[in-house]
């Protein structure tokens, strides 16, 4: 079932909620949204350091760096081209997530972080929303 609900409001109130919304900052920027991935845990949090750190620099407010499951892949593979199939090697590789919000990105701030050096075996993916 669904009902509906109206609601009434006097002039007064009505005028009241006008001015508080008017009293809140209107974000002018844009949002940028940065997932990074790798293998290694050591090098995806230096990773991180380093966009917070440029993102800082630039005067942008940084939400994060919010950790996300690690996927998990397990392989296994016959140690034995013919017989003994009972013979196996089991392999894991594990995947570290980092998300990243940075809150009104200015264009300096979105160049910088376009010309960041990082360390071979992150990947960075980076969205305005």
């Amino acid at each position: 079932m669904f009902f509906n609900v109206r609601f009434i409001m006097s002039e007064a109130t009505a005028t009241k909620t006008k001015e508080k919304k008017e009293d809140k900052p209107v974000d002018t920027g844009s949002k940028l949204r940065v997932k990074i991935r790798a293998y290694d845990h050591k090098i995806i949090d230096g990773a991180t350091k380093t966009i917070i750190d440029t993102a800082e620099r630039n005067n942008v407010k940084v939400v994060g760096p919010v950790p996300l499951p690690t996927s998990k892949n397990k392989y296994s593979v016959n140690r034995s081209t013919f017989v003994h199939k009972t013979s196996q090697e089991q392999y894991e590789m594990r995947t570290h997530k980092r998300l990243i919000d940075i809150l009104n990105a200015t264009p300096k701030a979105i160049d910088a972080l376009m010309n960041l050096n990082l360390p071979s075996g992150v990947d960075v993916e980076i969205k305005m929303m």
